[in-house]
């Protein structure tokens, strides 16, 4: 399983205070919205799954990323921003883990050329899906 972040590493190196820019905020929430569309309309096989998962992880961070501006923080790394989902919304322990397990098999494909297999794709389409509509939640209740 996939280590999460200490939030207080985050605290102390990586989140800083900023001003909720609602325009910027709406802006990241859209491409999401843009992005998952996409994903949604994509045939995915072993030949692209990598770059499907990748693509859910994007839209997922980016609405991670949304959540946190509309908290007036910021945060240097994509480790925090799951941190900070964990920590404040400790109700969706599993869908933080699997976010940071997306994060580690992304990272291990941009970074080192190893591919997504196709069955982790599988077994958690659904689920990629469901933590997106949920963080798109989140973000409308603040």
């Amino acid at each position: 399983m996939t280590d999460i972040m200490d939030w207080k590493d985050c605290e102390e190196g990586f989140i800083r205070q900023v001003e909720a820019d609602k325009e910027k905020i709406e802006s990241v929430i859209e491409t999401a919205e843009a992005r998952l569309k996409f994903l949604k309309g994509l045939q995915a096989d072993k030949n692209n799954s990598s770059f499907i998962v990748e693509g859910y992880y994007e839209v997922i961070k980016e609405l991670l990323v949304a959540l946190l501006l509309s908290k007036g923080l910021r945060s240097k790394n994509h480790q925090c921003l799951i941190s900070y989902f964990y920590r404040t919304y400790p109700e969706y322990e599993a869908e933080a883990y699997l976010i940071a397990q997306m994060s580690y098999l992304r990272n291990r494909l941009d970074y080192y050329g190893e591919g997504i297999d196709f069955l982790f794709y599988e077994k958690n389409k659904e689920e990629f899906n469901k933590i997106a509509e949920l963080l798109k939640r989140l973000n409308q209740e603040k």
